[in-house]
Formats: structure tokens, C-alpha cells, sequence
């Protein structure tokens, strides 16, 4: 995927009202921060922040800042997993954690025209994760056969993210006056005649045996070790690619001191060297830090 999709202008308006939020809050050093849904601050004097993120690679970064920096920043995180995408917005809004850190702008986009009364902010990018196409039987995209039936996530800013992929490796070809994120129904062009299967994101890679293909996310594809049990048939590009995970918060607290230091941590060097020693370039790290690696090799 090349240049910016759909949404993505409010996406830069949340990543700017963050990025302000943290600069004010460094250069006026903000003080205590408010109401934690964390165990507050303990008899070791660390904050406790509570954070949802989906299990991998999301909580497994946070595991390792917690075992690792969180201390010396005066934190202690208590992180709580999930399953699917329906549930860390929701428990953040309510009040039920302090940050999430799992998903992408034009899904937290989509999330909040939905819910009108949710006051989220968008910190900034930690990490992407490639989209890739995965096949049990297919080694190649131009063997896909006619009729196949392709497997996307069924949520509006994923699926339009899949379609976006099918049609830069050449399966589909879009509607050029598509506004927002694209569904079925803007697939202009389909030499093949598949069919495009919206499946819940977390039941794709088990629902691939039943599909000729499947469009799955990083984190999902992780879970399974779908790069090494099954074919990888395209990866997403990774240039100028709006889709990077990050940092969530109400924006209540978008400028809030612990805030602030977990941020920092997310982006320190030695957390991207844990992403890339740990994935191999599938989980790339995004702003600060160490130098960005590679984007996975193209599938020959």
C-alpha cells in the first residue's frame, strides 16, 4: 500500500492534537495525573496504569517494558488482553482502563463516529504490522483459481485495508471514486470472478482452510505463525502506510505525565530492538528509537 487512504486526514488531526497534548505536558513538566483505573500509586511509589492490547504483539511489548523499563520510568503496568476488537474502546471510554494500545487511526475513526459520546485521542504510531495475503494450497497469486474465495476482515477500515492490498497485487481493481474506506461493493474490475468473504478478523487464519486465501492481520497472522505454516502470497508495503498501531488514551489524559512516560518507553530504543529481534521485520517499529529495519522480503 502506497500514499494515504481514505480517513486518514482525521488521522493526522489526532496524531497533532496528541503529539500537542505531549509536548505541552514536557514543556510545563504537568503534575499528578487523574483518576487511574489502575491500583494507583502502591508502597513502591509506581504508578499503576492499566492498558488493554490484544495479546501479540501488542501485550508482549508491554510485557516488556513493564519487566524491563517501566520502574525506572515510576510505572507499573497491568495489562489486560483481549481477544477481538469490539471490547478496548469501549473499556476505555467507560473508564475501565487508562490506555489501549492495539489498533490503527481509521479504526479508532471508525470506532468513534459510532460512538458519538466516546472522547478518544490517538497519541501516536508505536509500530505496523504488514497485511499479508496467505494461502494453504495457493503458492502463488497468479494460480489463484478462477472463482477463489478470499477471506477479508469484516470490520469497515480492515476490510477496506484488504481490498486496498487485493488490489495493488493485481486481484481487483477498485472503483476510482470510492469515499472512505472501500467494501465489496467498489470492486470495479474482477478478472477472476472471486468471491470476497468478510470473516471476523480473529477467525481468519483458522477459517483458511475453508478459503482458497485469506487477507489477515499482523497480529493475527502472528498468533497463528501463519509466515511459517502457511504461503505468503503478498505483503503489504509498508511506504507512507497510514495503518501503523499506537497509543490510545481519553483525551482527558492525552497530556498526562504518566502518560507521557509510556509513550517515551513504547518508543525507546530498546523496545524496538525487542520488536525487531523478536519478529523479524513482520513488527516494524515506527518514530524514535533505533533505526527502522526493512519491511518483510516480497514473497517470491
Amino acid at each position: 500500500m502506497t500514499g494515504e487512504r481514505a480517513g486518514a486526514p482525521w488521522g493526522r488531526v489526532l496524531r497533532g492534537a496528541g503529539a500537542a497534548a505531549l509536548a505541552a505536558a514536557v514543556l510545563a513538566a504537568c503534575g499528578s495525573p487523574s483518576e487511574r483505573a489502575g491500583e494507583g500509586t502502591g508502597d513502591d511509589g509506581l504508578t499503576a496504569l492499566r492498558v488493554g492490547a490484544t495479546p501479540t504483539p501488542h501485550a508482549e511489548i508491554l510485557q516488556f517494558v513493564d519487566e524491563n523499563l517501566a520502574a525506572d520510568a515510576g510505572l507499573r503496568l497491568e495489562i489486560v488482553e483481549y481477544t477481538d476488537y469490539n471490547q478496548p474502546n469501549a473499556a476505555l471510554a467507560e473508564g475501565e482502563l487508562d490506555a489501549n494500545y492495539y489498533q490503527t487511526v481509521p479504526f479508532l475513526e471508525e470506532y468513534l463516529a459510532g460512538n458519538s459520546g466516546a472522547d478518544l485521542s490517538y497519541v501516536s504510531d508505536v509500530h505496523l504490522e504488514a497485511f499479508g495475503i496467505y494461502s494453504e494450497e495457493v503458492t502463488d497469486l497468479a494460480d489463484l483459481p478462477e472463482g477463489a474465495e478470499i477471506g477479508v476482515p469484516n470490520d469497515t477500515s480492515n476490510m477496506g485495508r484488504a481490498l486496498h492490498l487485493l488490489a495493488d497485487a493485481g486481484v481487483i481493481t477498485l472503483a476510482d471514486d470510492v469515499e472512505g474506506p472501500p467494501t465489496v461493493d467498489d470492486i470495479e474490475d474482477d478478472p477472476k470472478n472471486i468471491t470476497v468473504t468478510p470473516v471476523e478478523a480473529a477467525q481468519l487464519p483458522r477459517s483458511l482452510q475453508d478459503l482458497d486465501a485469506a487477507v489477515v492481520n499482523g497480529n493475527y497472522a502472528l498468533e497463528a505463525d501463519l509466515p511459517s505454516t502457511a504461503n505468503t502470497l503478498a505483503w503489504e508495503s509498508t511506504e507512507n502506510n497510514p495503518y501503523a498501531n499506537g497509543l490510545v488514551v481519553r483525551s482527558e489524559d492525552a497530556g498526562a505525565e504518566d502518560i507521557v512516560r509510556l509513550d517515551e518507553l513504547l518508543h525507546s530504543p530498546r523496545v524496538h530492538e525487542f520488536m525487531e529481534e523478536r519478529w523479524q521485520g513482520i513488527v516494524i517499529p515506527v518514530g524514535g528509537g533505533a533505526d527502522e529495519p526493512s519491511a518483510p522480503a516480497t514473497p517470491e
